[in-house]
């Protein structure tokens, strides 16, 4: 009897054993497959983006949606500016610029020296907006000439009565973007012209800030990228523009009048640059293609007006053609103007 019951034990042991070690196997198999990313291609690593606050929404919405789909796979995005993201880029720390204004020459040649190809990708098209606040019952539309009378530099213009003697008596509140911003330079190039801007506003890299100031003054005017507008519509007031010096010719900013580019002369395209060094990279191959595959719903989800899709058919195939080693690379281009 004690024979057979040693013999029962030792079964039990072993079986106990195995059954340990199926279960070992079973959480490593499950280790490997989490690791190979939700669809187990097993993309891995890291991917730093930098630049534009204007941009900043749209490529934060795409890298979320992204990192759901391959969580081993680290999307980091900041926003320093487009200026700030181009220093970036041209030192080799991002693989990705995003950009509210075609790269600069001096900045292609930055990228060139360090010999960074890229390409430049529009992602969405945007609509320079200019608020007041809601509370602001006198002022509805400025023409172009107004509003350089008033972000010029050496501007005379201090108060609402300077541009017309029926408004406020109050100095105006000016708030804008810092001149790292992408969006300071497309509005400085655009209104202001080769003289420059004045630099005695409130300037912020933070969109949110630009915002709050408006909202809570009553004698305020800014201006900065449509989708954050459009999220904090109802503490704003847009105001239309006119391009000539009849104020019935302004018109306010919607998807219609900045996509068909009615909305003028503030529409304009956004961008994403991309390494070329850093598209070798598996991950960032795949995360170029998501963004130009699906980035769309994410523009318009963020704000944004969302491209025709032959201008997306185009940008795909830049994309196929750095990979391949045939993109003629827009550093040079832009070096030379």
């Amino acid at each position: 009897m004690k024979s057979v019951a040693s013999t029962m034990t030792i079964l039990c042991i072993t079986l106990g054993l195995t059954m340990m070690g199926c279960m070992g196997c079973n959480v490593e198999t499950s280790k490997e497959n989490a690791g190979g990313g939700a669809d187990g291609d097993g993309l891995s690593g890291e991917i730093a983006i930098d630049g534009s606050s204007t941009v900043y929404p749209v490529s934060s919405a795409v890298a979320e949606e992204f990192q759901k789909l391959h969580p081993e796979v680290s999307v980091i995005v900041n926003s320093s500016g487009t200026g700030g993201g181009f220093k970036s880029f041209a030192r080799g720390e991002t693989a990705i610029s995003d950009a509210s204004r075609p790269v600069k020459p001096e900045e292609a040649e930055a990228c060139k020296e360090a010999g960074i190809e890229f390409t430049e990708l529009s992602v969405a098209i945007d609509g320079l907006t200019v608020m007041v606040n809601p509370e602001n019952d006198w002022c509805d539309a400025l023409t172009v000439g107004q509003l350089k009378s008033i972000w010029e530099k050496g501007s005379k213009v201090k108060k609402w009565k300077d541009l017309n003697p029926e408004w406020p008596d109050h100095e105006i509140d000016l708030y804008g973007p810092d001149t790292d911003s992408g969006t300071y330079d497309y509005f400085v190039e655009e209104i202001c012209g080769e003289g420059g801007s004045r630099s005695d506003y409130t300037a912020s890299a933070d969109d949110n800030i630009l915002v709050v100031g408006i909202a809570e003054s009553k004698y305020a005017l800014g201006y900065f990228g449509y989708a954050y507008y459009i999220e904090n519509k109802d503490k704003l007031k847009a105001i239309g523009v006119s391009p000539t010096d009849k104020l019935e010719d302004a018109v306010v900013p919607t998807d219609e009048t900045v996509e068909s580019g009615e909305y003028t002369p503030l529409s304009r395209p956004l961008f994403i640059y991309v390494s070329h060094k850093a598209l070798e990279r598996p991950e960032v191959a795949a995360f170029v293609d998501f963004y130009l595959e699906s980035g769309q719903q994410y523009v318009k989800e963020v704000g944004y007006v969302s491209l025709k899709e032959s201008v997306v058919e185009e940008m795909k195939a830049r994309v196929d053609a750095a990979k391949n080693g045939g993109e003629e690379s827009t550093d040079e281009e832009h070096a030379e103007e």
